[in-house]
């Protein structure tokens, strides 16, 4: 019987893709399957999925020792995006540091990793047909997309698979891009290009033949199918937390936004926290990105055990991938208690873009969404972030956009949080048990951003703990309700509203 593996330990995203349905055993972290073997003796070939695997520090000596007699067995192994950086040299992890931080890798394929944010979604051309993945199919073109921060790729090796980016580092700036490398027997590929396997089945075929299982490609979509569940039931990984889901769940679930006053005001940290809060209740929530950059999704997907779809960035002018107004059809019926709504910078960046929509606050006016403002306090202190807090409120309320709830974010002293309650709530309307004061979280890592040395296991930890320590989880899950796409507002109706 053909079993098929793939790696889940902590900073692992088990179920950001389905892998064309593929695994059939997880390999935990001291090298061995479920029934006690080691990975080497039982599988045909082992998936290494993305995540935040050389930041956590988590691939044991045990699993490396596995993947390598899994080489030498001549198994196939197929590792994605942190997958790869750990089956290369090395990765540069020090996007933000004035020195190279760097993170070895096993060595597998002779490849070196550099800085570089890519959320596109992409097509991508086989360049080389002479590795078991892409065997026949040189010149075809793949589909998929990229979601990393470290993707300027060096190679030595087989070059096999080569992406057309339209956007890095944040600036337009079209270009070809290296995004597949194989070891020179062929067995071995590393590549950028998530959803591959699952938008390209000729790929999932060639898989196939080489270990043989054709024919049982429909058993293992069925064991694929039980693994997929038992790993879905879980918060996060080796928790041990399994998540009391609900039996149904509405049509249309019913949306919330958090929008924030400026960047980096923690809406990546709350919302990761709001849904391990949620899950833990039994409320499955999906997080949704205003804009692009949906590496801000990965902690809460690691939460939640989740795909990333292809709604779950959300188009503001020509960047993200789909409409709002599709979005809202498209998550109807998948099983969600809540959509929560992450968005993008500050609430009115981009608002005055001739461009529209821009901005945050032009995607809630349009689907009637109801909002939550956040707020960090690190910067101008309590009193700073509730004057700015209410002072988009007041910009919202003439665009008919509902602000339910505030959250002062990493707050440090309860008297001065009391009276900016009191008059946050007296400016606003909002009652004060909907204005949370969320305490300065302890987070064990080396940064607290996505694009960050982020370790996704004890981010998402603190995260969840602050959350269910200081805020009421389902009177914010009440918050939300059913959307309604009204329309854009118009640039000109903008500007007036914004004048006015």
């Amino acid at each position: 019987m053909t079993k098929i593996g793939i790696l889940e330990v902590e900073g692992i995203l088990t179920l950001y893709e389905n892998f064309g349905h593929l695994p059939t055993d997880i390999v935990r972290s001291d090298g061995t399957i479920e029934n006690g073997k080691k990975a080497s003796e039982e599988l045909d070939g082992l998936i290494i999925p993305g995540g935040t695997l050389l930041e956590s520090e988590t691939m044991t000596q045990e699993v490396a020792d596995e993947i390598n007699k899994i080489n030498d067995n001549d198994g196939f192994i197929f590792g994605m995006c942190a997958g790869f950086q750990i089956l290369a040299k090395h990765t540069n992890v020090g996007r933000n540091s004035p020195v190279p931080i760097i993170r070895e890798g096993l060595g597998l394929l002779d490849v070196t990793f550099e800085p570089k944010i890519n959320t596109n979604q992409v097509e991508a051309e086989v360049v080389d047909d002479t590795t078991l993945f892409t065997k026949g199919l040189k010149g075809t073109t793949l589909r998929g997309f990229h979601c990393h921060t470290y993707g300027e790729i060096q190679s030595n090796d087989k070059n096999v698979i080569c992406s057309e980016i339209k956007r890095s580092n944040y600036k337009y700036k079209p270009e070809r891009v290296l995004s597949g490398v194989a070891n020179k027997k062929g067995n071995i590929l590393g590549t950028t290009l998530h959803s591959m396997l699952d938008n390209n089945p000729q790929v999932v075929e060639n898989i196939l033949k080489y270990i043989d299982a054709t024919d049982e490609y429909e058993d293992i979509k069925r064991r694929n199918k039980i693994l997929h569940d038992k790993v879905f039931k879980e918060i996060a990984v080796n928790t041990g937390k399994i998540a009391p889901l609900k039996p149904t769940h509405p049509v249309d679930p019913p949306m919330i936004m958090l929008m924030a006053t400026g960047s980096e005001s923690g809406k990546t940290f709350l919302s990761s926290g709001i849904v391990g809060a949620l899950r833990e209740r039994g409320i499955h929530t999906y997080v949704i990105k205003v804009g692009p950059d949906i590496r801000d999704l990965s902690p809460s997907l690691y939460v939640n055990k989740e795909k990333l779809e292809d709604y779950a960035s959300i188009q503001i002018s020509t960047i993200g991938w789909m409409p709002i107004e599709e979005i809202i059809q498209k998550v109807k019926n998948k099983g969600y208690d809540l959509i929560l709504i992450e968005g993008v910078m500050s609430a009115l960046t981009g608002l005055l873009n001739e461009k529209t929509p821009y901005s945050a606050a032009e995607i809630a006016h349009a689907a009637d969404i109801p909002v939550v403002m956040v707020s960090s306090v690190s910067k101008g202190g309590i009193e700073t972030a509730a004057v700015d807090i209410e002072a988009h409120i007041q910009l919202l309320n003439k665009m008919d956009i509902k602000t339910r709830g505030i959250i002062l974010n990493r707050t440090y002293d309860p008297k001065i949080v009391e009276q900016a309650k009191e008059f946050l709530s007296n400016k606003t309307g909002i009652d004060q048990d909907y204005i949370w004061s969320i305490s300065k979280a302890k987070v064990e890592n080396k940064g607290q951003l996505p694009e960050d040395y982020l370790q996704l296991e004890k981010f998402t930890k603190a995260a969840i703990d602050v959350v269910n320590k200081d805020l009421d989880v389902d009177k914010f899950y009440n918050l939300a309700q059913r959307p309604k796409f009204r329309g854009y507002l118009t640039y000109d109706e903008i500007c007036d509203i914004y004048k006015s």
